[in-house]
């Protein structure tokens, strides 16, 4: 039959009370060893967890008649906890409007004053000179900013041609969201494995 040890330390007491209801209940532990996790804070969630969450709406119209970059005012800011966990953004562009034919829409996803990759090239492309209205598209991006301070997570958008205006239209209540997740990272032991290595 198992056995189950309680050792104290050099000082203090440990208390197991009866829970405060009529009933028979049953705790059932697990064959690991590990700590109890006794408060939500950061440190105890495993690798992968998700620590935070940060949603942004932006329904404001934005337009560009260039092929240089320019903000379409969707932005979000996030502050990780821990420089070696990971940023999730997700985004969703509201409809974009194209006013000219041969031309599109061209988006980027940045960090700060970084471009990090483009997610939709010639987005609404047309042929013909009538002015189209489309869905705008979307992205997921895992980032690794490597930072515990604000980071912040911004669409640009530019004209694919730059012979005639394109416009994130966010018609018909289609908002622009973007949405950050901070996931727990992960490390590995160094000394440890170089350790492991020698012997």
């Amino acid at each position: 039959m198992a056995q189950i040890s309680i050792a104290g330390d050099t000082s203090g007491a440990i208390t197991i009370a009866a829970p405060a209801v009529a009933g028979t209940n049953t705790l059932t532990l697990p064959a690991v060893t590990g700590t109890v996790l006794t408060s939500a804070s950061n440190t105890n969630f495993p690798a992968g967890s998700v620590l935070q969450v940060v949603n942004v709406l932006y329904s404001t119209a934005t337009s560009n008649s260039t092929t240089t970059y320019a903000s379409t005012g969707l932005t979000a800011s996030i502050t990780p906890s821990s420089a070696s966990n990971k940023i999730l953004i997700i985004v969703n562009m509201g409809s974009i409007q194209n006013n000219n034919n041969g031309n599109g829409v061209n988006f980027q996803l940045w960090r700060n004053s970084t471009a990090l990759y483009n997610f939709g090239i010639v987005n609404g492309y047309t042929n013909s000179a009538i002015i189209t209205v489309t869905s705008g598209g979307g992205t997921s991006y895992l980032d690794s900013p490597s930072t515990t301070s604000s980071t912040s997570y911004t669409v640009y958008f530019s004209s694919n041609s730059g012979g005639g205006q394109v416009v994130i239209t966010q018609a018909n209540n289609a908002t622009s969201t973007i949405t950050l997740m901070e996931i727990k990272g992960w490390w590995i032991n160094t000394k440890l494995y170089i350790n492991f290595i020698l012997m």
